[in-house]
């Protein structure tokens, strides 16, 4: 199972995942830091919300499979700048929550998660639990273990750890 980072601002719902992705009731809980478990990293919507705190985000990356950008359908403003990807070394998801609110623009939301980089975009509501299997999918899934010498050769093509190798191209022997 791959562990997912969460980061967002306050409010935008990734507590509330988590609880969701492990079957709890929902309840009320401010993070006031971040909260590492076996399969979640959850991040206090701070670190996203201030300069000072977002060489912090980049750090918890590292300890993670996958990150999640959360941003919640009815945002007023997006924190997260075109090609975040520049700087995070992993696979970036978007997941939009809140998607039952009247004043959603789940095309907006879409459109700044693509903008930062998103590889793939899950739209999920925590109290109906509408969404959040398929998200589970994606993170049941293990993720692929390389050697150096493969990120390396992968990394000379241009290519991301995760990314599969173009038709046609094989590691070279002895990798």
């Amino acid at each position: 199972m791959k562990k997912l980072f969460l980061m967002g601002r306050s409010e935008a719902g990734k507590t509330s995942l988590t609880q969701a992705l492990k079957g709890e009731e929902l309840h009320y809980e401010k993070t006031q830091y971040t909260i590492t478990a076996d399969d979640t990293i959850d991040s206090p919507g701070e670190y996203a919300e201030s300069k000072q705190f977002g060489a912090g985000l980049a750090c918890f990356s590292f300890e993670a499979d996958v990150v999640g950008i959360v941003q919640a359908a009815d945002e007023p403003y997006n924190l997260f700048s075109p090609c975040l990807r520049t700087f995070i070394l992993r696979p970036l998801i978007g997941i939009i929550t809140k998607t039952d609110s009247p004043y959603a623009n789940v095309p907006m939301i879409k459109q700044w998660l693509l903008n930062a980089g998103c590889d793939r975009i899950f739209l999920v509501n925590n109290v109906t639990r509408e969404g959040i299997d398929e998200l589970m999918e994606y993170l049941a899934e293990d993720p692929v273990k390389i050697t150096m010498e493969q990120a390396k050769f992968k990394q000379h093509l241009g290519l991301n750890e995760w990314d599969p190798l173009p038709d046609g191209v094989e590691y070279p022997d002895g990798i």
